[in-house]
């Protein structure tokens, strides 16, 4: 398998061991190029103009979310909406949808395992409609009982929210199941994919995901791009987040008609340079493939799983399984705080992440205030992850609790 370090051009600059792959992803040289490459070339307001250089960026802000549809198998690129992150676009649902369709006593579904990102949209909606938050509970290995799901949802539920991997567990939710149960009933399912793109295939039709939303800076993209996708029904059907510029096809002093899919969701100058930079990240992915992609996660850190499964003080949170972490160790060591933690290793050159992951409610069902995250990219190599365990069995040691 090939090295795919030499692509990013941050490790050929900074000495480290990068572990902080669920936080954002480095950036291979095909992204940044792209982005310069706009910026150098092609930059002008798209969308707006005719002459030549606008014309040149509103292609490449199209090219992008072709890009994103192919990626994801959305049915149309109308139903791409390019916002700024996962958390923007799950919050253009909550206002757009959550508020014009939750009403008072009616219900909404969340997964305990969710980022706040897809929580306190939701807590919002409920708050302001007087309907009820309700929450599936996972087992401690992060596993979903569909029984469980299935019990959940009522006449009364009109929105299931629930992320397809975990950033904290790594687990994938059987979306497909849960998208099923939730139609039965009547209601819409809202997917969090922003740790389930860097990883594996993604087929938005295939699991009947109403509404879809990921990240460009997860996925080796750019920061303060990201995507929405919707059904077309749906979107149709919601007003616009945000107005002004763009986004309106006519004016008057007191009325505005709104313009078309999927520019009513995207008002004021929009990030081609982004979408010019995560159409590179996608076609850079697809160039290695989720295969490949799959095989070196899970060879570093599957190395990194058994030898800290093998160590008296060392606590993995979730699945005994490496392979059904997708690269996401989560963990916690005796008597040592996991801040104290992180910065072991900081002085070491390797970046982890220690804290609740902006997933407390979870913590706190698992039985924890606090834990230490270490999450694999195909560019970690086996030798990464011996430097990782290298680190780690010194902690206790270093924090005075001897060998």
């Amino acid at each position: 398998m090939n090295n795919y370090k030499s692509d990013f051009p941050l490790f050929s600059n900074v000495d480290i061991v990068y572990l902080d792959n669920a936080a954002t992803a480095q950036r291979p040289k095909a992204v940044l190029d792209a982005e310069r490459d706009f910026y150098l070339y092609h930059n002008a307001n798209p969308l707006r103009g005719i002459y030549s250089l606008s014309v040149e960026a509103t292609e490449a802000l199209e090219n992008g979310r072709r890009d994103v549809k192919r990626f994801i198998n959305a049915l149309s690129s109308d139903e791409i909406i390019f916002t700024r992150n996962t958390t923007e676009s799950l919050n253009l649902i909550a206002y757009s949808y959550g508020l014009t369709h939750v009403n008072e006593g009616d219900e909404v579904l969340v997964s305990i395992t969710e980022h706040h990102s897809d929580l306190l949209p939701w807590q919002m909606v409920c708050r302001e409609k007087k309907a009820v938050l309700k929450f599936i509970d996972c087992e401690q290995d992060g596993t979903i009982d569909l029984d469980k799901v299935e019990s959940l949802i009522t006449d009364k539920t009109k929105i299931v929210a629930i992320a397809q991997v975990s950033n904290i567990l790594g687990r994938v939710n059987p979306i497909k199941e849960i998208a099923a149960l939730a139609h039965k009933k009547g209601a819409v399912i809202v997917v969090d994919g922003a740790q389930s793109t860097p990883h594996i295939p993604v087929n938005v039709q295939d699991m009947d995901a109403d509404f879809f939303a990921f990240s460009g800076h997860k996925l080796y993209g750019p920061m303060g791009i990201g995507v929405l996708y919707g059904k077309r029904e749906l979107l149709d059907d919601m007003p616009p987040f945000l107005s002004g510029g763009e986004m309106i096809e006519t004016v008057s002093r007191t009325s505005a008609v709104y313009a078309e899919l999927p520019h009513k969701f995207e008002a004021g100058t929009v990030n081609a340079a982004g979408a010019a930079g995560l159409g590179a990240a996608i076609k850079y992915v697809e160039s290695v493939g989720f295969d490949a992609i799959h095989k070196l996660e899970l060879e570093a850190s599957s190395y990194a799983f058994e030898r800290m499964q093998k160590m008296p003080h060392v606590h993995i949170i979730g699945s005994d399984k490496a392979e059904e972490h997708n690269g996401i160790i989560t963990f916690t060591i005796d008597d040592v705080h996991p801040h104290d933690v992180s910065e072991i290793f900081a002085s070491d050159n390797i970046a982890i992440r220690a804290g609740h992951h902006c997933a407390q409610p979870l913590l706190e069902h698992l039985g924890y205030r606090a834990t230490v995250r270490a999450s694999f990219a195909f560019y970690n190599t086996v030798d990464d992850a011996k430097k990782f365990i290298e680190s780690l069995e010194t902690i206790r040691e270093r924090m005075g609790y001897g060998k």
